[in-house]
């Protein structure tokens, strides 16, 4: 059986974070707020009302955080750019100074040996959006565009990949259907149009890219799903989640349509949303890479009363995570085989860009962790015998950071951070993985 020590020569390996979660520094340099600066100080709307404003002040410390990374002995660095850093209304004038750390960040990752994969968007859009509609209205797809344009025309140079959204699932339902994340509207399926509109972005920026000969990459969060039982009603639940969660954000860029959402009552123009034409600017020009964020698998049952047309039901007699995440490691072979089985030929390479999970502070010594990564790997490895492109591996995350809405209360870092005096200390899990990389790389030496 086919396990991490069998990665191809060439295999990424990398770490992930985001803007929001880690750079802090929000009002200085010219940086305008954030949905997340806005929503992260409605009371009560954050664990214990915590807010990024500082989270691991990276803005300031990124060359120690850079040294980290190298110690490790990273081939890549997937991070984000914060848009309200760098037009800090989201339109408009540019913000040298914001551009201008990019460019500092950029340039340490490259002396270090560190391939960037920058992120465009990772869900802070700038509030003077919001204030006019945000992903609910079809113009933010096109501020998205001028803003894509104006980044990637200044490091472009120097970064050959980029990914153009985060998790857009993530962003519409928590953000825009049930309101626990920002900007915090409570829409249910008519915040669908926001998912389209992510999308019609995605397209027109991967344009741009492909305009510059550049990579277009796309990082959806997807996990198989399983129904609770071969009922028909939990199969056909099973089969709605699916779309709603996994192929509405997969299918138009992969396929060139959208699924079947009428089991959820969404009609095939989502709402008014979708304008001819559309479908094409989002399809046509093709992904170079699809991101695969993956945490757990679902279950899924027929719904227990009116409303959704499914419920969500946990897995029994498995590990779970300090977050109460399901640990199934194997479920992440399915899902790269499923997917490939799916999607065929229109399938690109595929690189996991966010894996890993949140264990409690006071576990010693980061034993979970380690057991996590090391099981997802080996699956990752099975998957790719089986025949998967799976270029890469950038666990979730380099450092303890600004969780969302749980504030600083669940560590997903290789890397503790003392809030308090933003001390770095690498955990067990950093030293397991630094280990890994170097026989990984010693194997292929010999």
């Amino acid at each position: 059986m086919p396990d991490r020590r069998d990665l191809p020569a060439d295999f990424c390996w990398g770490a992930a974070t985001a803007a929001y979660q880690i750079e802090g520094a929000v009002a200085e340099d010219g940086r305008g707020p954030s949905v997340w600066d806005v929503f992260a100080a409605r009371p009560g709307a954050v664990r214990d009302g915590h807010t990024g404003a500082v989270a691991c002040d990276h803005y300031h410390r990124y060359p120690e955080d850079v040294a980290l990374m190298k110690d490790l002995g990273l081939d890549g660095y997937r991070f984000s750019i914060s848009w309200p850093r760098v037009l800090p209304t989201g339109a408009g004038a540019v913000n040298p100074a914001g551009l201008a750390f990019y460019d500092r960040l950029v340039d340490a990752l490259l002396d270090a040996g560190i391939t960037p994969l920058p992120t465009l968007f990772h869900w802070d859009l700038p509030q003077g959006l919001e204030d006019n509609g945000g992903w609910l209205h079809r113009d933010t797809a096109y501020r998205f565009a001028d803003y894509a344009t104006v980044v990637v025309d200044r490091l472009g140079d120097r970064v050959p990949a980029w990914i153009t959204l985060n998790e857009p699932f993530v962003h519409t339902v928590f953000g825009y259907a049930l309101g626990t994340h920002a900007p915090g509207r409570t829409l249910m399926f008519e915040a669908l149009p926001a998912a389209h509109h992510q999308l019609l972005a995605h397209g027109l920026a991967a344009s741009i890219l492909h305009d510059r000969g550049l990579e277009a990459m796309l990082s959806n969060n997807l996990t198989p799903v399983e129904p609770a039982s071969p009922a028909e009603p939990d199969l056909a639940a099973a089969q709605a989640y699916d779309a709603l969660h996994n192929r509405l954000f997969t299918d138009p860029v992969l396929l060139g349509r959208y699924p079947d959402l009428s089991a959820l009552g969404v009609p095939d123009d989502i709402f008014g949303a979708v304008r001819p034409g559309d479908t094409n600017l989002i399809h046509a020009p093709g992904l170079d890479g699809l991101g695969l964020n993956f945490y757990n698998p679902t279950r899924v049952a027929a719904p227990t009363e009116p409303g959704l047309p499914f419920d969500l039901v946990d897995i029994p007699d498995v590990p779970h995570t300090a977050f109460g995440w399901p640990v199934v490691p194997d479920a992440l072979r399915q899902l790269l085989v499923n997917l490939k089985e799916l999607y065929g030929k229109a399938l690109p390479p595929i690189t996991i860009t966010e894996n890993g999970c949140s264990v409690a502070e006071s576990t010693t010594p980061d034993q979970p962790r380690i057991d996590f990564m090391a099981a997802h790997l080996d699956a990752l490895a099975v998957a790719i015998s089986a025949g998967v492109d799976v270029r890469g591996y950038y666990t979730w995350s380099l450092l303890d950071n600004y969780e969302w809405a749980e504030g600083y209360h669940q560590r997903f870092g290789l890397v503790h951070v003392d809030f308090a005096t933003q001390r770095r200390t690498p955990k067990a899990s950093y030293a397991w993985y630094r280990d890994l990389i170097a026989a990984h790389r010693a194997r292929y030496e010999k």
